[in-house]
């Protein structure tokens, strides 16, 4: 009988799969362009996705209700808008970018009301002043020509549809998102609690490792942190070690994460920290909150104020109105 060499073991490493988004082609970005079906263009992000997202980061929502805050203080109501129909026109034109307006009419042709409708269900027409609302497969309402107004922000790749000013700050949303819920897991997993109590020293005999190991057991109660004993006689150096699970677990950064995305969101939507209640960390805070809330009327309340009344060019009369924020 012949002797059978074993092949030298090497060492082996693979991977378990490529990174995978969660927000893939099919996620927000849905289309290169606004592509039409023959009646009506496609917006060229998902307007279901950027709905989501914004419930998704505290910073975006709560800087997203401050603009609109502020926007619906300062209006004055009129017979044909109202202060709760002015409300929703200026929530889709601050989370999405672009809003529309109804004009309803009486039986003499006079308008009667402004009705606003929900942007995130509704699409431009591949026919001029056509407009329809579209829910889901075979749940679509046409507009009758011409009663439609769209008010869009300005984009640089498509004249169809406005994009939110934010959508830069996507993805240090979603970032932070994901530093939120990893850390939940990491707490509800248990792995920042407990410990390895690590036992390699050969004096201590059996029975003293079994009267240890029944007091751990009967030290932790029902909802207490799990704990792990090893024993293992004849080890190396440190007989006896305490090794808490927390420092051999992966680190995550959680803090830095948090602060870094929490100021790419700020600065996508220049909001001052102060007006949306963030405590300063420095000891010098962030300076008279009086003076900023200033500055950010100036440069930008002023500025959407004034892309909301072109509403009135197309009305042909003073619907909106603002008062001065005091």
């Amino acid at each position: 009988m012949s002797d059978t060499v074993a092949a030298p073991k090497g060492v082996q490493a693979f991977t378990f799969g490529d990174p995978t988004p969660v927000l893939d082609s099919r996620g927000i970005f849905d289309y290169v362009e606004c592509w039409h079906n023959g009646r009506w263009y496609e917006p060229p992000v998902s307007l279901d996705g950027l709905s989501k997202t914004t419930r998704a980061n505290v910073y975006l929502q709560s800087g997203l209700r401050f603009k609109v805050n502020m926007l619906a203080r300062s209006f004055i109501p009129h017979r044909l808008l109202s202060a709760e129909a002015f409300e929703q026109f200026a929530t889709d034109w601050v989370y999405f970018g672009m809003a529309y307006l109804e004009r309803r009419n009486s039986m003499l042709g006079n308008a009667m009301k402004l009705a606003p409708l929900l942007a995130k269900y509704m699409r431009r027409g591949v026919e001029p002043g056509m407009f329809y609302q579209v829910h889901g497969w075979k749940s679509e309402h046409e507009f009758e020509r011409g009663t439609v107004f769209q008010l869009r922000e300005a984009d640089v790749d498509q004249e169809i549809y406005g994009l939110p000013e934010w959508l830069a700050a996507l993805q240090s949303a979603l970032l932070n998102e994901s530093a939120t819920l990893f850390r939940r897991k990491y707490y509800t997993n248990g792995s920042h609690a407990g410990f390895i109590l690590y036992l390699s020293d050969p004096q201590v005999d059996d029975g003293d490792v079994t009267a240890l190991r029944e007091a751990l057991k009967g030290a932790r109660g029902p909802g207490n942190f799990r704990n792990l004993f090893l024993h293992s006689p004849n080890g190396k150096k440190d007989g006896l070690q305490l090794i808490p699970v927390s420092e051999v677990a992966a680190r995550d950064e959680f803090t830095g994460i948090k602060g870094v995305t929490r100021d790419d969101v700020l600065a996508s939507l220049r909001i001052p920290p102060q007006l949306l209640g963030i405590v300063p960390q420095n000891a010098g805070g962030f300076g008279n909150i009086g003076d900023a809330s200033g500055v950010w009327e100036a440069n930008e309340l002023a500025a959407i104020q004034r892309r909301l009344l072109r509403v009135n060019e197309w009305v042909g009369s003073e619907v909106i109105r603002f008062t001065q924020v005091d």
